[in-house]
């Protein structure tokens, strides 16, 4: 299996916040700006358009020296060279997963993980047999779960949760984080009865005798995270150590950070500063809550491997959890249209202070009506803020109206989307939506030919960081059997260099960095990926069992599966 060896050095770094001293990733290795390195492969793609294909290139000092032949680059590198022979393997520039939790795949890793559970009774098997580490306080946490999964597709209750842990409390999020499932101790210590009031923007899910069903949508998530207690200062830096080499064995060179919190961010600053973070971060300030002030105030930040310089707001829920917000009601559930968990006022609000400020402004937005107003906003406030040139991004323009998704292209703002989303929810979406509105869902190629920059990523951990799969998603719109045969809404897959450059070239642009990343060119970051097979030309199924053979940060070797 690729990427074993960090990743189980990322298990162990978890581990270690039960009861070690493990702090933080070893300080990076900087190469020497005299030593040069010359890489050899069966395949350099650059993604350059003049010339998009080599044999090997050199680093000294993270810089890419050249590229091109064998006896042209070691010609280049001179005497001296540490010449490195990748053999069959082929190189390209360095995956960037635009839209990632640190944070949120951290605690997964150390919690009680429920990704891929088949029913409620694995669920609870799990729960019943949590790790050590999935203890924050006396609190019992876990992420992953999804009813769309279960023979039932219905919401579990806080009865089966009780029956197993009747005196802990319990805190399991669904898959997208829009959701969650608690037993009656924490919803005890929330103080969440039969009389609470549906928060704005949020759904206490109730029986038909009024009372909580133990389900939590969206803003009424706030109502347990206001009593749980937070991770402690040894578990936060272990999670988070853990969190980046999983990213670095999956082939990430770099990560937009969706949301950061400020206290994730000022370790992040420390460790940039102690030279300890192995991969580039593209930080989106956490615009939601009231760490807001903090940013508004301090405003962009830019270190040596860390960058703050966006805001993510979050305008409505997920789909999977019926908090996508639509113009019309949901086809499975003809009294709901979903949540806005801002007002539109509030987000306006929000937008106009961030962009006065200087900052890029992506706002999570699934549902059409979510897109329709995001869109809105955006052209008024950057028009009226003189800020069209920040580069707005839509993170996920998940369903759209097709004159919205016109729109988005036109103006140039950046389409920031999961390939891996629409092959997790293609076997449920068109019930939520209906065969009309699922024709602009998970639009990739329509985004694309209308203009609209494409900058990819997986939202883990609401999906696996890997990077691989959601090039395999992009590709062929299948799950890993190969189904549906001709793909989901085949006329939206897209080839493997478009799919490639949305991981490189579309995630640059998306940080105003493509002068320095997503292709292989003389003067460039020496950042890239030695994958076992090329990602565009070798059939898609190979992307599911390819290894990650190095992943280059800087010149520097931050994953090695050898």
């Amino acid at each position: 299996m690729h990427g074993m060896k960090s990743l189980l050095g990322a298990v162990l770094l978890v581990v270690c916040a039960a009861g070690c001293a493990q702090r933080a990733p070893e300080a990076r290795q900087t190469p020497s700006s005299s030593t040069t390195t010359v890489y050899v492969a069966r395949r350099v793609r650059t993604l350059d358009a003049e010339r998009p294909m080599a044999e090997a290139l050199s680093v000294r000092a993270g810089k890419v020296l050249a590229v091109g032949t064998r006896d042209e680059v070691l010609a280049a590198a001179g005497a001296g060279a540490r010449v490195v022979d990748l053999g069959e393997a082929t190189v390209v520039p360095g995956l960037t997963d635009a839209h990632g939790h640190l944070s949120g795949l951290g605690a997964s890793l150390a919690g009680v993980r429920l990704e891929g559970t088949a029913s409620r009774d694995e669920v609870l098997s799990r729960v019943a047999s949590a790790p050590a580490t999935a203890r924050q306080g006396d609190w019992l946490i876990g992420q992953g779960w999804d009813q769309n999964d279960w023979p039932e597709k219905s919401f579990p209750g806080r009865a089966e949760l009780d029956a197993k842990l009747p005196n802990t409390p319990v805190v399991l999020e669904r898959i997208d984080g829009h959701a969650m499932w608690v037993n009656g101790e924490a919803l005890r210590r929330a103080k969440i009865t039969k009389d609470t009031p549906d928060p704005e923007g949020g759904r206490i899910l109730r029986g038909p005798d009024g009372e909580p069903t133990g389900i939590l949508v969206d803003n009424a998530m706030n109502l347990v995270n206001a009593v749980l207690p937070p991770p402690t200062d040894a578990q936060l830096e272990a999670r988070l150590a853990a969190a980046l080499a999983h990213c670095a064995s999956v082939g990430l060179t770099g990560v937009h950070d969706a949301g950061m919190d400020l206290r994730t961010f000022r370790l992040m600053q420390r460790w940039d500063k102690e030279g300890r973070l192995p991969l580039r971060l593209y930080v989106m300030a956490d615009g939601q809550g009231p760490d807001r002030e903090t940013y508004l105030r301090e405003g962009p930040f830019q270190g040596r491997m860390l960058t703050l310089r966006a805001v993510k707001l979050s305008l409505d829920g997920a789909l999977g959890s019926r908090g996508a917000a639509l113009h019309a009601p949901y086809s499975d559930e003809p009294a709901h249209r979903g949540l806005l968990l801002l007002s539109p006022e509030e987000y306006e609000a929000r937008v106009k202070a961030f962009m006065e400020r200087g900052f890029q402004v992506a706002t999570h937005a699934i549902g059409d009506r979510a897109n329709t107003l995001v869109l809105e906003t955006l052209l008024r406030q950057a028009e009226a803020t003189g800020t069209r040139h920040l580069r707005h991004r839509v993170e996920h323009a998940q369903v759209m109206r097709l004159e919205d998704i016109v729109r988005l292209g036109k103006n140039g703002f950046v389409a920031s989307m999961q390939p891996t989303h629409a092959t997790s929810d293609m076997p449920w979406a068109e019930t939520r939506v209906g065969p009309e509105r699922i024709q602009g869902a998970y639009a990739w190629r329509k985004l694309k030919e209308a203009g609209a920059p494409l900058a990819f990523g997986s939202d883990f951990p609401v999906e696996r960081a890997d990077v691989l799969r959601g090039l395999y998603a992009a590709r062929t719109r299948q799950d890993a059997e190969g189904q549906p045969l001709n793909g989901w809404y085949p006329t939206q897959r897209l080839s493997g260099e478009e799919a490639l450059e949305g991981f490189t070239v579309g995630a640059a642009q998306a940080a105003f960095a493509e002068n320095e990343r997503g292709r292989l060119e003389p003067g460039m970051d020496a950042d890239f990926v030695v994958l076992s097979v090329d990602p565009v030309e070798a059939p898609p199924a190979q992307l599911l069992t390819a290894q990650v053979k190095l992943t280059v940060v800087a010149g520097a070797e931050v994953h090695s599966a050898r």
